[in-house]
């Protein structure tokens, strides 16, 4: 029997809520389709924004949405994006399927959106093919509520008041589809353009997010922050933010692998890439501690989940595919890594909403369907603002072939401001139950809620025929005793325990 000891005397870092962020990119079907359908479609929509979509964000509490890309960003010219629909600029999708962008979402149908669901907004600015000058406006044109020309040409546009931008990133993925970067070269440029992303409201600052590192790319790292804190160590390198993308491509990327038709063998593999995350964090982290150990910016994970070969039939520029039982514990694995290390890490987008790659969301017409993923999300929302716990577990031991062994349990413990313990595990093993035995510092914890996500079948997904193969259910196979709790978790499976005194 595995031991999970939680000592709910120490409380070790807070779990910020934006580590449950999501990101949506003008790729495929995410935004056009997927979340927005336009003022005149028959699906039902406010502004153009999706009743179901909307509504079934707001149920997991998304705290902050990153947009307009991705790589989109940084050929993204946002006044393209402004003023009346149908005078607005159409330009090719040369990233993502050569379609038509029409730009009918733009900079107001995305705040819309985003006070819409109620999160914050992470807007990503075009560093790579644009200027100072467009990035400083576009600034000026959300935030600034003086006299001014950007400010003016918000009003004629329709919005008075400026908005409120939480967070900003200087530019995306510059060590590739940004522009090919060098890290010296980049870090001169961000410290250039982040000068003039101006905070006009010094009681609600833009936080900075400064291009970070392509998963084990360390030399980015390294150079990036020696550039950027050169003669800027008051300042943390000018940003608040550094940002890391991975994600877990079980047979590669050249071949990446199906979503829905894969063996015992590749399932370890996949969950053994994604277990690689905290080896990338551990690795980026220690380098930035050598720069900020205060740990004063934050690493934002602003692009994660899993990359499969494109669904049969469809364009595979769109970047659409299947959610399984096996994305959930990806999902679940992943977020659990985030929650160990909340002192690091800030701020997290698992890429991407809806319709493109690990999504929470799929929608076909006026159909909408939630993933395994949506459910393992929204059973994880407790975590948000809550105070991690010191934990360990024991006795588990590991599973799968050798090449690709990974813990047979994984888990994170939390406590929010009522004194409320979630405990989230996965069972990683797609054959067998495991018994865990959960202890506390103390006695008199009760179990007041017991979720699981979870199918016998590893391939297990929900359809557009059938929607609920896959839900998040009560979980019951477990038993308080006079330490704790002792629970049964089936295979390939997710729970999570509420408990209070």
């Amino acid at each position: 029997m595995a031991k999970l000891i939680i000592n709910e005397e120490n409380k070790k870092s807070r779990i910020e809520p934006e580590i449950y962020g999501h990101f949506s990119e003008h790729l495929g079907r995410c935004i056009y389709e997927g979340i927005y359908v336009g003022e005149n479609s028959k699906i039902p929509n406010v502004n153009g924004m999706r009743t179901d979509v909307v509504e079934a964000l707001k149920e997991l509490k998304v705290p902050v949405l990153r947009w307009p890309g991705g790589c989109f960003a940084d050929e993204y010219h946002w006044m393209d994006g402004i003023g009346p629909k149908e005078k607005r600029k159409k330009m090719i999708n040369t990233h993502w399927g050569g379609v038509v962008e029409a730009n009918s979402f733009g900079t107001h149908e995305y705040m819309e959106l985003c006070r819409q669901i109620g999160c914050k907004t992470y807007v990503n600015g075009n560093l790579g093919s644009g200027t100072v000058r467009e990035m400083s406006e576009w600034v000026e044109y959300m935030t600034f509520e003086g006299v001014s020309p950007m400010a003016d040409l918000r009003k004629e546009n329709g919005h008075e008041a400026p908005w409120k931008v939480d967070y900003f990133g200087v530019g995306n993925e510059n060590w590739g589809c940004g522009g090919n970067m060098t890290p010296e070269y980049y870090a001169n440029e961000y410290r250039r353009y982040q000068t003039y992303v101006r905070n006009y409201h010094p009681d609600r600052p833009i936080k900075k997010i400064c291009c970070g590192a392509n998963v084990a790319d360390y030399y980015w790292t390294k150079g990036v922050l020696k550039t950027a804190f050169d003669h800027a160590e008051q300042w943390h390198g000018f940003m608040d933010g550094l940002s890391l993308h991975y994600y877990v491509h079980p047979e590669g990327w050249e071949i990446k692998g199906s979503s829905t038709d894969f063996d015992a063998d590749v399932w370890y593999k996949t969950l053994s890439k994604a277990l690689y995350m905290e080896t990338l964090i551990e690795r980026h982290g220690a380098i930035m501690d050598e720069y900020d150990p205060d740990k004063k910016v934050g690493m934002i994970v602003d692009e994660w989940g899993t990359w499969y070969t494109c669904e049969p039939g469809t364009n595979p520029g769109f970047l659409y595919q299947q959610n399984t039982v096996r994305d959930a514990l990806v999902a679940g694995i992943t977020l659990n890594i985030f929650n160990k290390h909340s002192d690091r890490v800030k701020m997290a987008a698992l890429a991407q909403m809806v319709n493109v790659l690990q999504s929470v969301i799929l929608t076909e017409g006026d159909q909408m369907i939630k993933t395994p993923t949506y459910h393992v999300m929204h059973m994880y929302r407790h975590h948000q603002g809550a105070d991690l716990l010191e934990s360990s577990l024991t006795g588990a031991g590991e599973i799968g072939p050798d090449e690709w062994r990974v813990p047979k349990i994984t888990e994170s413990v939390s406590m929010d401001e009522n004194g409320v313990i979630t405990v989230t595990m996965n069972n990683l093993s797609v054959e067998a139950p495991e018994n865990v035995e959960i202890q506390f510092a103390n006695r008199g914890y009760h179990v007041t809620e017991a979720r699981i996500v979870t199918d016998s079948d590893m391939h297990a997904h929900n359809t557009f025929e059938a929607p609920d193969t896959v839900t998040e259910k009560d979980f019951t196979a477990y038993e308080e005793t006079e330490n704790g709790v002792n629970a049964t978790m089936p295979a390939n499976s997710v729970i999570e325990l509420r408990l209070a005194k």
